[in-house]
């Protein structure tokens, strides 16, 4: 049985009229990267800041490594770092004299000399913070998370705004705290990074969880392996399409159609004919393994990177 290192039960926080999160539960067991994928107003950052002990929910219970906010607020802060989504940084330090103030604040931790290597700072080290990037300030600020050497690390959308270089590079950070042992919590609206880093993912809409599994097998729920798109000059009848033993599952958005198969191989001929049968012109046909987007549009009727 794995050891559970983070548990929210029944979770509620409320602003108003506006329920952000919903009775929301997970549990992330310890050593695992753990996704909470949603768009924009899903709920991921209010239920993360709850986890963090930063946000005190109207309902619900938090567990962090089997103790509470209540409990031992000081000690926990002491075991988990975090990355906000922002983080103002103190313009005229440099990226070492930033580290090591962050270092200062833990009582055990690790070299920050090391750390800055870790984020790939060190030929930065000189540098003041107003003169970095932003893809060297987040990696700063992942940094600076670091430096307390956390057993549970959470990020919040550590790689929004990030070129695909400095991405890649926030996500060799995350693979080396899971090498010495870490626990990841990670909110992302970006597929790839989901289903490159994450064991588990918890699909979050509207502060609830409507699903949570590996990313296989979410994905493997959607019942076929491929997504047919195609536009056409003028309207389809979808149910004779929808009727196509090759077809899973067929929605529309705007003027695209996207139809969920089995073997595109067969498939592709089923549609032209259908499509040549209704008279109907195509202008555009493009196909893709099935994703987590097509996997949350499947269960929400909604996009991922919707605002």
């Amino acid at each position: 049985m794995s050891r559970i290192a983070l548990r929210g039960s029944g979770l509620v926080k409320r602003y108003g009229e506006v329920v952000a999160v919903d009775g929301l539960d997970l549990e992330v067991f310890a050593g695992e990267c753990f996704g909470l994928l949603g768009p924009n107003g899903a709920g991921k950052t209010t239920t993360v800041e709850i986890l963090e002990g930063l946000t005190r929910p109207d309902g619900g219970t938090v567990e962090v490594l089997g103790r509470t906010w209540a409990q031992d607020a000081a000690g926990l802060r002491e075991r988990i770092g975090i990355q906000l989504q922002e983080t103002q940084l103190a313009e005229k330090l440099t990226v070492l004299e930033t580290i090591t103030l962050f270092r200062s604040f833990y009582r055990k931790g690790l070299d920050p000399v090391e750390v800055m290597r870790i984020v790939q700072l060190e030929d930065k080290e000189k540098a003041w913070v107003r003169k970095l990037s932003g893809g060297q300030k987040q990696r700063l600020s992942l940094a600076a998370a670091l430096v307390g050497d956390p057993e549970i690390l959470f990020l919040d959308e550590p790689t929004t705004g990030l070129d695909p270089q400095a991405r890649r590079q926030v996500w060799d950070v995350i693979a080396d705290v899971r090498a010495r042992g870490g626990t990841v919590l990670l909110t992302t609206h970006y597929m790839e990074e989901a289903e490159r880093l994450c064991d588990r993912i918890a699909i979050v809409d509207r502060g609830k969880v409507i699903d949570l599994d590996t990313p296989a097998a979410l994905i493997k729920r959607l019942g076929a392996e491929h997504v047919i798109e195609i536009e056409t000059e003028s309207e389809v009848d979808l149910e004779r399409l929808r009727g196509l033993d090759q077809v899973h599952d067929l929605r529309r958005d705007g003027t695209t159609v996207s139809l969920t198969v089995l073997e595109v191989h067969r498939a592709i001929p089923q549609i032209l004919a259908q499509l040549d049968a209704q008279a109907v012109a195509l202008t555009r046909l493009t196909t893709h393994h099935a994703t987590l987007e097509d996997v949350f549009v499947a269960m929400t009727g909604r996009h991922l990177r919707e605002n």
